[in-house]
């Protein structure tokens, strides 16, 4: 029997940058009453407090709830009647503005300007520096076409990789890339996870859509975790109420 029940966000849990819908709310707080839950994304507090803690039912069970911003860089728990930081490790401002100087060039020499942008590209998340091709704020269709068969950004990933050999370079979501200290992936954030919360990896089940040699999701399977890919949001929900209803 698994202890703790850990997601993606975007792509698993909900679409890209949208809120949990009713649905997957009330699965997620039926969820918090038979285990703990663990969310690890790409996305910093401020867009967890968005599209996941502002969704949640008033009576779920949050002291079983983790968030895990910026790929488990950073964890949040409830206690006291408030979520609290756990930890959080921050680059320098002299390591983000070299991540920072090294985006612009490999975007420019790619070829991956573009001419329509939709909010800021690059965004610094204290331990985490996020490229985002058409902006944070790009509407999902959009975001659906610019690179669905992954081509791009493997060719970006590879281009960073070289200037950037001693930070770790993964894909994350549908269009963005981020960029962490080397070895900082959701296989590292997950670990800490388990060390933080005193439960073994073993006791860990790990649901995400990227589940595969290069996606951000794919460290958790390499990490030996029981792992189930699911296509979309739809198909997590299948999955969750079928936890529930073994759990019970």
């Amino acid at each position: 029997m698994k202890k703790l029940v850990a997601f993606d966000l975007d792509g698993t849990l909900a679409l890209s940058k949208q809120p949990l819908d009713d649905e997957m709310a009330s699965l997620l707080a039926q969820l918090l009453d038979v285990a703990m839950v663990d969310i690890i994304s790409g996305g910093d507090w401020p867009q967890f407090e968005k599209q996941v803690i502002s969704r949640m039912p008033a009576d779920a069970k949050l002291a079983n709830f983790i968030i895990q911003p910026t790929t488990g860089t950073k964890l949040y728990r409830f206690q006291g009647g408030a979520w609290t930081s756990i930890y959080a490790e921050l680059f320098s401002a002299e390591e983000s503005q070299h991540i920072r100087d090294s985006l612009f060039k490999a975007v420019k020499d790619g070829g991956f300007a573009q001419d329509q942008t939709w909010g800021e590209q690059v965004e610094d998340r204290g331990s985490q520096i996020t490229f985002s091709a058409l902006g944070q704020q790009a509407p999902l269709e959009a975001k659906d076409k610019w690179d669905p068969d992954h081509a791009k950004r493997r060719k970006l990933q590879s281009l960073l990789q070289g200037m950037l050999p001693d930070l770790s370079i993964n894909m994350g979501g549908s269009t963005s890339i981020d960029i962490t200290r080397k070895g900082v992936d959701k296989a590292y954030g997950l670990k800490k996870l388990a060390e933080t919360v005193g439960i073994a990896l073993d006791d860990i089940m790990f649901l995400g859509d990227a589940i595969f040699p290069g996606g951000n999701d794919y460290p958790a399977k390499q990490l030996g975790l029981d792992t189930v890919r699911v296509r979309d949001v739809a198909e997590t929900k299948a999955v969750i109420t079928g936890i529930v209803s073994w759990m019970k």
